[in-house]
């Protein structure tokens, strides 16, 4: 049996829909790092580069870096449906780029009760603790070039125990690499901006990431964290990318089966 083309008509708006609040989402994160990353810049970069920075000149991040966390993810001009969603958010230093901290990451997270608090990690590399920052993905993304990078979702044992997006970006200074800004995004909170416009979609929606790891769902046959490889056969779902951004929302065709 065919499906009306009304009611084809209908999915494609919802899906539609549901790809611009994905969009809104995540470029409220990616505003936020674009601002960390200009302003990494500037510390980085001390009196016009006559010197090298050193760990004290990125303490001038720290009033952004806590709005960001107090006030949320999203600039006053997107839209008031969308929830506060970044819990972590800092710079992450090249190594070897400031003088007096080989590795060095300027990192403050979300306190309910309180002001936000710094991460604290073992940078000493002949420590068995040592933190090596640059194998997660977060960082080799935005270091091997990509302009924005998003991570996840995944357990994050090292900073909250959450259910966690890490989206980064990198921070080039006088043309050279210069580290990483990146945010943590709880998929709980992302999944409450984004679901309300996932259950418009009259069949089964799904977002995943670049390498297929379903992000939210609007079925619980695609929880996140799972892994979408493409459909039971051809022509049983469509994939629409959001933007230019590394995520895609899948749809079932109509009359397709999940």
């Amino acid at each position: 049996m065919s499906t009306p083309a009304s009611l084809v008509q209908a999915g494609h708006d919802h899906a539609a829909a549901a790809v611009a609040r994905v969009r809104e989402a995540a470029e409220g994160v990616f505003e936020a790092l674009r601002e960390v990353r200009d302003a990494a810049v500037a510390c980085v970069l001390p009196a016009g580069g006559t010197r090298r920075p050193v760990v004290a000149d990125l303490a001038a991040l720290r009033p952004l870096l806590w709005a960001r966390l107090r006030g949320g993810a999203l600039p006053a001009h997107l839209p008031a449906h969308l929830p506060a969603l970044i819990a972590g958010i800092g710079f992450i230093a090249a190594p070897g780029l400031l003088a007096d901290a080989p590795w060095y990451l300027e990192w403050w997270q979300e306190n309910p009760s309180g002001d936000p608090v710094q991460l604290l990690r073992d940078m000493d590399p002949a420590s068995s603790a040592f933190y090596d920052y640059t194998h997660w993905d977060w960082y080799a993304g935005p270091s091997s070039g990509a302009e924005r990078t998003i991570c996840g979702p995944y357990v994050d044992y090292l900073c909250t125990d959450e259910y966690s997006l890490t989206l980064s970006v990198p921070v080039l200074a006088g043309g050279s690499f210069a580290g990483v800004a990146a945010a943590d995004v709880f998929v709980r909170r992302f999944e409450a901006a984004v679901l309300p416009a996932l259950r418009e979609i009259p069949g089964p929606a799904f977002l995943v990431n670049a390498e297929g790891r379903v992000v939210a769902s609007n079925t619980a046959s695609r929880v996140a964290g799972s892994v979408y490889r493409g459909g039971p056969r051809d022509g049983d779902h469509v994939v629409r990318r959001v933007g230019d951004l590394p995520l895609s929302l899948v749809t079932a065709t109509a009359g397709g089966p999940e």
